[in-house]
Order: C-alpha cells, then sequence, then structure tokens
C-alpha cells in the first residue's frame, strides 16, 4: 500500500475494554466499521501480553486487507512487524521515530502523537506520514493527557505545520470525537492554511450500536459541510458606512419576518425578554426544556442561551437545545453570565463550549475574558455577574477579535463601550445610557434582540450583530431623555415604548434616529 496515497477521513482506534466494547467481538466491530466508511484502523492494546496482540492483530489485518483499509498497531513495532501490517502509530514516550522507521522500512506508514507545535515540528522534520493531533477534549479512554487542546489548539499545529512547508503532512485529530460534534471541530479547527484530514475516534466506532451505520455517517459528515456554514454568506459590508446603509433593510427583515427567538433564561428576566422581542417584533417563546428545542429549532428562529442560572438538569437542557438549533443550521447566542465567578461556572462554560457551535457569544469584559481563557488558560476571577473592566481599549478590541477568531463567530463584549468582532473585522459601538446597568436583565435581553436580528437576517451576522445593538442601544438614549423618565423605574416601559418607535419610524422611512448612531471600525 502506497503510504502517500492513504485515506485518513475515519480513523478507528480499538478498545476492547468492557466499558467500551462490551461483550461483543472486536473483529466483529471492525469489520463492520470498515464495511461502513472506516478509511484506517489502528489496534490499540494497552494491557494485551505480546502473544495476544500478535494475534489479535492478524486476525484484523485479514479483515482490513480484504477492504483495501491499512492497519496500524499502536505502539508496538515488534508487533506490528510480526504481524506484516502497514505501520505504527507512536506516542511521544514511546520509541524513536527514526528508529521505527529504520526496523519498519521505508514503505511503512508512521503516524506521531503531538499536542504541541514543538512536537509537530519535531515529527514533520523526521519524517511522519501523519499526526494525530490532541488531545481535542478529554475522553475516558485518554486519561492520562498531558494537554486538552481544543479545536483552537489543533488550528494552531495546522497553520504552523503550514508554515514550517509541512502542509503536505498528513494529520488527525482525537480526543472526544463524535457524530454530534465531528463537523463543528473540523470547522473551527481549520486553519488559513491547512486542514484536517481525518478524524480519529473511539467510542463513538467501537461503542456504536451499529458500527457500520455510525461509520457511514461519520463518513459522510466529515465530507460535507455543517448547516451552520452552509447557512453563512461573505460579508456584504465591511466599513462604519456600509453598514449603516443596511441598517433599514435589516431592522425591516426582523419586522418582516418576526422570527422566533427561543430564550432559555432565568425566571427574573422572561417577562422582559418577551416584552423586548415584541417591541421589535419578534415572536417570543420562554422554553427552559432542551426537548421541546427539536420542535422550536425547525421554525426559523434562534435560540439564545443564557445562563444566569446553573444546575446539572439545566445544564443538560442548554446541550440539547444547542443540539437541535446546530442540527438546522440555525443561529444560537450564548450569554456566560457570571462566567468567572465560580468554579462550577466556568465548568459550564468549558461544557457548552464543547458541545456545540455558537455564532454569537456576548458578555461583559469579565464574561469575554473567562471564556477566552478557556483553552488559553488566561482565567480569572469574577466578582458576581457584573463585568471587571480591566482592559485597555487596545487590549479590548484584540480580546474580541482572537475569540471570534478562534471560535469561527461573532463575539460581543458590552460595557460603555461595545466591541464586536467576527475574527476579521472589529467593530466599536458608543451608544448606550448607565440607566441599561441600572435596571436588572438588560443585559439578558440585549441577547433576545440580537437573536431576532439574526435569525432574520442570518446571511451576515456580524452586520444584524451591530444593527441590533444599535437599535438597542439608540432606543435606550432616546427613552433616558424622556421628559417623563425619572430613573431605571420609568426608564423602562419608555425603553420598550422607544424600541417599537424605531421599528415603527424605519418602517416609515424615517431613519433620523440613526444620525445618533456612534459606530467605529477598528480593524
Amino acid at each position: 500500500m502506497d503510504r502517500n496515497n492513504v485515506n485518513y477521513a475515519v480513523y478507528l482506534v480499538t478498545d476492547s475494554t468492557p466499558a467500551i466494547l462490551g461483550d461483543r467481538d472486536l473483529c466483529e466491530v471492525v469489520e463492520a466499521s470498515v464495511r461502513g466508511g472506516t478509511t484506517i484502523v489502528q489496534l490499540r492494546e494497552k494491557t494485551s501480553d505480546t502473544g495476544d496482540m500478535i494475534a489479535m492483530g492478524k486476525k484484523l489485518h485479514a479483515i482490513t486487507k480484504k477492504y483495501n483499509v491499512p492497519l496500524l498497531i499502536n505502539d508496538r513495532v515488534d508487533v506490528a512487524l510480526a504481524v506484516g501490517c502497514e505501520g505504527v502509530h507512536i506516542g511521544q514516550d514511546d520509541m524513536e521515530l527514526s528508529t521505527a522507521r529504520r526496523l519498519l522500512g521505508p514503505d511503512a506508514i508512521i503516524g506521531v502523537t503531538v499536542s504541541t507545535i514543538q512536537e509537530a515540528m519535531v515529527a514533520c522534520k523526521g519524517g511522519a506520514d501523519y499526526l494525530g493531533i490532541g488531545t481535542v477534549y478529554a475522553t475516558p479512554t485518554k486519561t492520562n493527557t498531558k494537554n486538552i487542546i481544543g479545536a483552537a489548539g489543533v488550528r494552531d499545529i495546522l497553520q504552523a505545520m503550514a508554515d514550517a512547508g509541512y502542509d503536505h503532512v498528513k494529520t488527525v485529530c482525537i480526543g472526544g470525537i463524535n457524530a454530534e460534534n465531528l463537523q463543528r471541530i473540523v470547522y473551527q479547527s481549520e486553519a488559513p492554511s491547512k486542514k484536517l484530514d481525518g478524524v480519529a475516534v473511539v467510542s463513538a466506532l467501537v461503542a456504536a450500536p451499529d458500527p457500520e451505520a455510525a461509520a457511514k455517517n461519520l463518513l459522510g459528515l466529515f465530507n460535507s459541510q455543517p448547516p451552520f456554514v452552509r447557512a453563512a454568506t461573505s460579508p456584504r459590508a465591511e466599513t462604519a458606512d456600509s453598514i449603516l446603509e443596511l441598517v433599514p433593510e435589516v431592522v425591516l427583515e426582523v419586522a418582516r419576518k418576526k422570527p422566533l427567538s427561543h430564550n432559555m433564561t432565568n425566571l427574573v428576566v422572561q417577562n422582559f425578554a418577551a416584552n423586548v422581542a415584541l417591541a421589535i417584533g419578534a415572536s417570543p417563546i420562554m422554553a427552559n426544556n432542551g426537548e421541546e428545542a427539536f420542535d422550536l429549532c425547525k421554525l426559523g428562529g434562534a435560540l439564545v442561551v443564557n445562563m444566569g442560572t446553573v444546575d446539572p438538569d439545566g445544564l443538560q437542557n442548554y446541550l440539547k437545545a444547542l443540539r437541535a438549533y446546530n442540527s438546522v443550521g440555525q443561529p444560537v447566542v450564548y450569554d456566560p453570565v457570571g462566567a468567572g465567578a465560580t468554579t462550577l461556572r466556568r465548568s459550564a462554560v468549558k461544557t457548552i463550549l464543547s458541545h456545540g457551535y455558537l455564532d454569537i457569544i456576548k458578555g461583559n469584559e469579565g464574561e469575554i475574558r473567562t471564556v477566552y481563557g478557556i483553552y488559553e488558560r488566561e482565567t480569572f476571577q469574577q466578582r458576581g455577574v457584573d463585568s471587571s473592566a480591566e482592559l485597555e481599549v487596545s487590549q479590548k478590541a484584540e480580546l474580541v477579535r482572537k475569540l471570534a477568531l478562534r471560535e469561527k463567530n461573532v463575539v460581543v463584549m458590552t460595557g460603555e463601550s461595545d466591541y464586536l468582532s467576527d475574527g476579521q473585522h472589529t467593530f466599536r459601538i458608543d451608544n448606550g445610557h448607565a440607566y441599561l446597568e441600572m435596571v436588572t436583565g438588560t443585559g439578558c435581553v440585549l441577547g433576545t434582540t440580537i437573536s431576532a436580528f439574526v435569525a432574520a437576517y442570518p446571511n451576515d451576522k456580524l452586520v444584524a450583530t451591530v444593527v441590533a445593538l444599535l437599535h438597542f442601544e439608540i432606543a435606550a438614549e432616546r427613552a433616558a431623555e424622556r421628559r417623563d423618565v425619572q430613573g431605571p423605574g420609568t426608564f423602562v416601559p419608555a425603553f420598550l415604548d422607544e424600541l417599537f418607535k424605531i421599528r415603527r419610524e424605519t418602517g416609515q422611512g424615517r431613519m433620523g434616529w440613526l444620525k445618533s448612531a456612534k459606530l467605529t471600525r477598528l480593524s
């Protein structure tokens, strides 16, 4: 078999432990998965003695040869030689690559596990045919990992390989990959100059009730774009002026489509969120049971996950809803309320980030810093749900840009000035009023507003988000200036009125309200 012409798309790593394999026959599981579309198999047996491992290797090799699929042995060059299979996969603590190549010969396929750019450079320079990059996420089968690197860590390694001239070296990622997250991980890990050649899975195939069907599904997912990518198009506006020109169109799209805004939020703000949605022309529903999302996601709206209350049941409901909306490509707005306040909340943020694609992440400075730090190891203690402003202006802009680039989405950081970015274009908005900080839930209902705008205008989520903030914050300014507003208590009903009036004025072609927009492009 030509080691330069290997298909790594669906890479099965075996596990014969009862917790994963159960009481089934490993050979039957492997053959079923290969029939379904598995393109390469690695025999990994950490506890078997040499004789048993060789015997199993020969059985599996007889199967894989029948389908012209390569079989590799984990760690054990001696076993690979005895089996006569196509190659080995070695870890950082195993035999040196040069020694393995000398023993196995020039035609053997040799892969190397890497979790850092330095390890990747060494393996590429040493002549590795492919790299197994990870661990992406922690799993029961990868408990002794040095680093959990996430999709962002994979992307950094891929880009470093391309920059160093190693873009010809094949790559797969491993660690917590399954049918639910495969497309998101492949999408978010893609670097400008290099993308993954495959995904390595263990439980997703070995523990699958029907390995053949599971392999067919994984191969199809790897070879197709996820729904949330198909829904996107190139940005139509890149400057502040060009976005402002689109404001009437976007506001009227919300009024015309009346998109569903599905809010998963706490009881304190549900009534406020529903009234805001109605004022801007959307159709609100407050539904915290994740099971309902599988029906609601088909109605053409958007989901708001507001992490105001964190408990195990609530988190599972968030994940169900996230999965549902991702499956049909409808937008998800995530508000990581108080993300850095407690260990529990930081853990919840990490769980949500690792289980679905978030079209918009919206939070104050403390929350956005915490979300960014989940995989950058820069977390810090946040004081309650309030913002903790510590960064300079340039740092704020860079933070939202880097997080948006990492997650391949739109990031909004609210504060005295708001910062927005899609990783390529970054803007600042200087509208709003101090009363917004004196009323419970205004940050939450901003998420509701954004959800309606991105649902109505999904082809450019950055533009939709900018317009949502302008509508929201200019309405706040107008409400605060009214003679009948004496403070936060009278501000709220006036604010709802002004949200509605801006929508009505826009429909009448009266755009005077937009003259107070303070939108600046930063990059």
